[in-house]
């Protein structure tokens, strides 16, 4: 099968299309064939893929080729089934009969002998030649399409169809093509199941002697183009990836490791990876399989033309990076036997070709943002990759020097493996010319020095010693030339300009000298004999390097950018600028930014300073972003001389500040002291444009350890800042001021301290003093930092933590959340507070006490203002007395406050004294400025509401507020008093008892033992001197009738918070028409002549009195109204709710309620009810429960004979559904007392929810 691969290639390149043979019996088909021929190619054609799955072809390519075609001859039956991917996928047999004996006799025998054989797809296609006006032809024509249908088709399979010459029949084309699809089909399924059979068997060989790779190659490269051919790319993709995986699993057997690799043909180091006929298969034949250096590119070429179809550029990028990474691992393995720098010249020409290939390809209209930065990133990678290998080219011819020795090019070369030739190259006969004159580039090559007369070993661009690799690799070495290239006394270094040997020792010179004369003359080039021993020089490696490279580099473009210095960094640039470009608009912004760094350092090299600045702004900016200040040490240098040559001295003066802020052990002390020199040139001198620098890398600053600095409000202070400088000599400050930040308020904004004298910062830290105004009360952090170094204002906002290590140098750039000062409020330097927390009594002068304690703090001088609040006034005719707090008493003492000043006063005698109340203010003695003290106020609640005593059973609650009265105390104190403290202070003030009253006893006779409770309110005794009660009308009393308790126990004493109790006997009284005017007296009288005995230190106590007068005769009284109620027992009138429906109450739906009135008696006798037959009723519903749909008040007319019936109906509207209360019927000129509730009315209905309406129902 091996033997058919040169006939199989020339197959492949001929035949692209599916074939279908066309059988023209009757002579039909130039009359047809462009009709047929229109309808290609088929639209929407449905196949089966390899795994039976129906996949539409949009436009499936086919051609009609005749049988008598010499294309379609037989061929040997083993050659037909290893090409049967070219045979016709569908038959088409054209007739014609217009005689049904013909038919019977001729035409049916000779179909039946063409559609014998069962392994062609066929189908019959009648042609009617009848006229449309020759009826009877058409009749015929019709009888024999109809026979013809009966012989050759079935009821599984129609395989015939009519075409109408005369006619325009639009089905029959659309039947045609459906039919072709289908053969088609049938024979493509028929077809991949013969070749996975055939590629199954072989596979099943694989680890036997006989197997070979060439036929399971043609087998599954036939199935592939079969898929190819039908636009199943998919399935023959799919394929290809098979191929390949066996095919390198067949290369690393054991076995074939020693084999042929390829590759030394002319042209080879050109990569065919997207050009699949570049060289012939029959050519790279190797026993049963192929070379792998050709084969392998052929595989990816197949699969990368499948993908471009598929409209797949970016995964042709992604499978061409791998495939050249793990290529070019299989070339190094062989490197030994392929021509000089084959894999670097292959690589760099597979990077070029993918990227030109994928780029014509790619549509970023229709992808996706993710696949368009992925397709840029595999750009860049591929543009990066070549430019490696082409410097690693350049670098081996000479031009190292034009490289720039930048950290991504010495990380990327340093680790990039030398070539590895059996031999290194030697240096050509003729090229004596071409050595001195790179001998003498190399010695007058100067390293550019860096700005600031910076040292800085450069960075290496090899692996390894080029010098020393290149010899080792030589053919032979003799001991002499060993010893001169490994001389103990000589050692390698770094750097072009050299040829890498170390300048010789005085005592050696002139041997040096000696040797580099007669090695470097052109007399020893001209003799091969002895130049074969030498070590070769430098220059000489670069020679033969560059004639090896010519011979293997075919491709005229490539050597041509290698051809000299100007044609490098073109080639260089346009490779860097594409990777850069590429990552620019991929995700991995930050190579791009990287790579402009190299494109900035050749625009340096030709003076476009302006373009290398911008591009070496980038670079650093993302060096710093990521904290990398080893590489922003190699290229801030860079843009500080361009900003420098720019006249930029905004630029150029904060890349003096960046390069000092950077870690110190990357520049020597005196490089730093010429960045901190330029710093003060420029500030000192006039700038053009002056703009405040930021600092906040070099110079942080914070707060002293320790706990913040406190204060009082308005208080001055001293505050001690640590400011850190990074600069390596001292600096001087003309100017510094610090901000200061409330932490407490936003809107506060910074305060701003200034330093009054100019600044010495040393290196490392340092300590100074701010001179604090009087600040708000508040906590405040560190904010700006800022100040003038000459003419030059600076700024900086990096802080550093609170707490430094022991080290000067420490600098930390976090802001700290501590702050450096505390101001108090003025309430903690004294505290007033009442003295006393019981209540006094209401309407009674009495003594209030406030307790005056400074906390570490003097009074001397203050002044006190007093404010009274409403329903509270201070007696004016009375003296303000002031005396030492001495007795700790729990009661008065503060609460909360842990800082007691009795603790730390000494023992002092008791002072006193009075004061009178001028406008509301008084002015405290010396003597209670530093002692804890209390002031006595007289002062009067005033309350013109009589009391309320309540009844026993149902108590009532009685609320604070109402005997709360406020005073408002300010007290202003210290130096101008500047410091006020204020305070309302609340007083309680309250009767002294509380009334309630219960019925303890109903005697027979109508007589009732009334029970008054007097209940203490205050903490103090009271006596009770007498009692008396005055009844409202229709109550009277018994025995005397004085209103005096029936038993008398008086003087009664009451203990403070206790309670007593006073009997009064009373009976009911009738009402006659000179009690009339009385009846508006609704309540009783209880009148108390009382005493207290109590302490004003403690609460209630006796009322303020007048020298003159004494204590012990102060009587006082008290009077409370009384609610006694006539217990009647006669109603006059009866109400009654009358049953509700049983039909049940609904929302929405009127119901009717009625309640019956009836008179049980008259009203004679009874002088507050009307006599007259006009009742006032009035019906009471919660509205958000019922609507009245009738009146609401009204008058009914009833008899007054007793037993007088009437019905009163209403008509309600229940509004919401549940259990709710019902209307009520009340009678507003009947008391409530003479109406009988019979039959009572229910507590709560049910409503039910209304009914449901068709109009929102819903049919399930």
């Amino acid at each position: 099968m091996a033997n058919f691969l040169a006939q199989f290639q020339t197959i492949k390149n001929a035949c692209d299309h599916l074939i279908i043979a066309v059988e023209d019996v009757s002579d039909l088909w130039p009359t047809v064939k462009d009709a047929f021929e229109e309808r290609l190619p088929f639209k929407k054609a449905c196949l089966n893929n390899k795994t039976r799955n129906p996949v539409y072809v949009e436009k499936l390519p086919a051609e009609f080729i005749l049988t008598t075609d010499a294309r379609l001859r037989s061929r040997f039956p083993q050659e037909q089934s290893v090409f049967w991917f070219r045979e016709p996928y569908a038959t088409v047999v054209l007739v014609t009969c217009e005689d049904l004996d013909e038919f019977k006799t001729i035409l049916k025998p000779r179909l039946k002998l063409i559609v014998q054989n069962d392994d062609r797809e066929w189908f019959i296609v009648f042609v009617s030649k009848a006229s449309p006006s020759n009826d009877q032809a058409v009749k015929l024509a019709k009888k024999v399409y109809a026979k013809l249908e009966v012989d050759f088709s079935s009821k599984k399979r129609e395989r015939c169809c009519k075409l109408d010459l005369h006619g325009a029949d639009t089905n029959f084309w659309e039947d045609l093509e459906s039919k072709m699809v289908e053969s088609i089909r049938n024979t493509l399924d028929r077809r991949v199941q013969f070749y996975e059979d055939e590629i199954r068997k072989l596979s099943e060989q694989r680890f036997m002697p006989v197997w070979n790779f060439c036929n399971f190659f043609i087998l599954k490269e036939s199935l592939a183009f079969m898929f190819e051919m039908a636009h199943l790319h998919e399935d023959a993709l799919r394929e290809y990836d098979e191929l390949e995986l066996c095919y390198l699993e067949t290369v690393n057997a054991s076995g074939n490791r020693l084999r042929d690799f390829g590759g030394l043909d002319h042209g080879d180091d050109q990569a065919a990876l997207l050009n699949p006929g570049y060289k012939p298969l029959s050519q790279i034949v190797l026993d049963d399989s192929f070379r792998e250096f050709e084969f392998r590119q052929y595989l990816f070429a197949c699969q990368s033309k499948l993908l471009f179809k598929l409209n797949r550029p970016v995964e042709v990028a992604s499978r061409g990076y791998s495939f050249i990474i793990s290529f070019s691992k299989a070339l190094a393995q062989y490197e030994n036997t392929l021509p000089f720098c084959m894999r670097e010249v292959w690589v760099i020409t597979a990077c070029l070709a993918l990227i030109k290939s994928t780029f014509t390809h790619y549509d970023g209209e229709l992808v996706a943002p993710d696949v368009e930065k992925e397709f840029h990133r595999l750009r860049g990678d591929l543009y990066s990759l070549s430019r490696v290998k082409f410097m690693r080219l350049a670098y081996l011819i000479g031009y190292g020097v034009d490289i720039e020795r930048s950290p991504v090019n010495s990380a990327s070369l340093s680790m990039l493996p030398w070539p590895k030739p059996a031999v290194w190259p030697s240096v050509p006969p003729d090229a004596s010319s071409k050595v001195l004159a790179r001998e003498k580039m190399i010695f007058q090559t100067n390293p550019r020095t860096k700005h600031f007369n910076i040292q800085r070993k450069p960075l290496p661009l090899e692996p390894s010693l080029l010098l020393r690799e290149a010899n080792r690799r030589r053919a032979s070495l003799s001991a002499g030339n060993v010893f001169e290239l490994f001389d103990s006394r000589q050692g390698p270094i770094d750097g072009p300009g050299s040829d890498g040997f170390s300048r010789p020792s005085p005592s050696n010179k002139a041997h040096v000298s000696t040797m580099s004369r007669i090695n470097s003359g052109p007399g020893n080039l001209e003799s091969s004999s002895l130049s074969l021993d030498r070590p070769m020089r430098l220059s000489e490696i670069h020679v033969a390097a560059e004639h090896a490279l010519r011979r293997t580099i075919s491709d005229p473009d490539l050597w041509k950018s290698l051809s000299s210095s100007q044609e490098f960094e073109q080639k260089y640039l346009e490779l860097t600028k594409g990777a850069a470009d590429n990552y620019h608009h991929s995700w991995w912004k930050r190579h791009g930014v990287v790579l402009d760094g190299e494109i900035a350092a050749v625009c340096y090299r030709h003076g476009n300073y302006d373009l290398a600045a911008k591009s070496y702004e980038k670079v650093c900016a993302l060096y710093a972003g990521e904290g990398w200040q080893e590489l922003l040490a190699e290229v801030l240098p860079n843009l500080a001389e361009c900003q420098k040559i720019l006249n930029d001295e905004a630029g150029y003066l904060s890349s003096c500040v960046r390069l000092l802020a950077l870690d110190k052990g990357l520049f020597l002390t005196k490089e730093r002291q010429a960045f901190q020199s330029e710093v003060l040139r420029l500030a000192h001198s006039e700038m053009k444009h002056q703009v405040p620098l930021d600092v906040s890398s070099l110079i942080t600053f914070s707060g002293n350890p320790g706990p913040p600095l406190e204060l009082y409000d308005r208080d001055p202070g001293t505050l001690s800042v640590t400011v850190w400088s990074g600069f390596p000599d001292d600096i001087t400050l003309e100017s510094l001021s610090l901000t200061l930040i409330a932490t407490f308020s936003a809107d506060e904004g910074a305060k701003l301290i200034r330093s009054s004298t100019a600044t010495v910062l040393r290196p490392g830290r340092n300590t100074i003093t701010l001179s604090l105004p009087p600040q708000k009360p508040g906590s405040y952090i560190l904010g700006v930092l800022t100040g003038r170094i000459g003419h030059l204002s600076f700024r900086s906002h990096s802080f550093s933590k609170g707490g430094p290590p022991d080290g000067d140098d420490f600098m930390n750039y976090e802001k700290p959340t501590k702050p450096v000062l505390k101001v108090f409020k003025p309430r903690a330097l004294v505290d007033v507070a009442a003295a006393v927390s019981s209540a006094l009594l209401m309407n009674e002068p009495q003594w209030v006490g406030f307790i005056v304690k400074p906390i570490n703090y003097s009074l001397k001088g203050a002044i006190l203002h007093i404010d009274t609040g409403p329903g509270l006034m201070i007696e004016e005719s009375h003296m303000i007395e002031m005396d030492s707090y001495t007795k700790v008493v729990q009661s008065t003492t503060v609460k909360g406050d842990a800082d007691d000043g009795r603790n730390d006063e000494p023992s002092v005698a008791e002072e006193f004294k009075q004061f009178e109340l001028k406008n509301g203010t008084i002015e405290l003695p010396d003597w209670a400025s530093n002692i804890t003290s209390v002031l006595w106020f007289p002062v009067r609640a005033i309350d013109n509401r009589l009391a309320r005593g309540t009844s026993a059973v149902t108590p009532s609650q009685q609320s604070v507020v109402d005997g709360m009265r406020t005073i408002a105390l300010k007290l202003g104190f210290g130096v101008s008093h500047n410091q006020t403290f204020e305070r309302t202070v609340a007083v309680h003030f309250t009767d002294p008892f509380h009334v309630s009253t219960r019925v303890t006893d109903k005697c027979n006779d109508d007589t009732l033992l009334l029970q008054v409770i007097l209940h203490s309110q205050v903490k103090a005794t009271l006596t009770i001197y007498d009692a008396w009660l005055d009844l409202q009308a229709g109550f009277v009393h018994i025995g005397k009738g004085d209103g005096r308790p029936t038993s008398s126990f008086f003087p009664l004493v009451i203990s403070p918070s206790s309670r007593a109790g006073i009997l009064f006997g009373i009976r009911l009284g009738i009402l006659t028409g000179v009690d009339e005017a009385e009846v508006l007296q609704t309540d009783s009288i209880l009148n108390i002549r009382y005493g207290i005995s109590g302490d004003r230190t403690v609460g209630a106590h006796t009322p303020v009195v007048a020298a003159s007068e004494t204590v012990s005769g102060t009587e006082l009284l008290f009077k409370s109204a009384l609610v006694l109620q006539r217990p009647v027992l006669d109603p006059c009138l009866a109400v009654g709710f009358l049953p509700l429906p049983t039909a049940g109450l609904r929302v929405g739906q009127l119901v009717t309620m009625r309640w019956r009135v009836e008179r049980l008696r008259d009203f004679k006798g009874d002088p507050t009810l009307s006599g007259n037959d006009e009742v006032l009723y009035e019906v009471k519903a919660n509205r958000h429960n019922w609507m009245i749909a009738g009146r609401k008040r009204g008058h009914v007319s009833l008899s007054t004979k007793p037993g007088s019936r009437i019905v009163i109906s209403i008509t309600f509207v229940p509004l919401v559904a549940g259990y709710v209360r019902p209307p009520n019927l009340g009678l507003p000129d009947v008391g409530d007392a003479n109406i009988s509730c019979n039959p009572a009315g229910p507590h709560l209905v049910c409503i039910l929810p209304p009914t449901l309406s068709s109009s929102f129902c819903i049919a399930a």
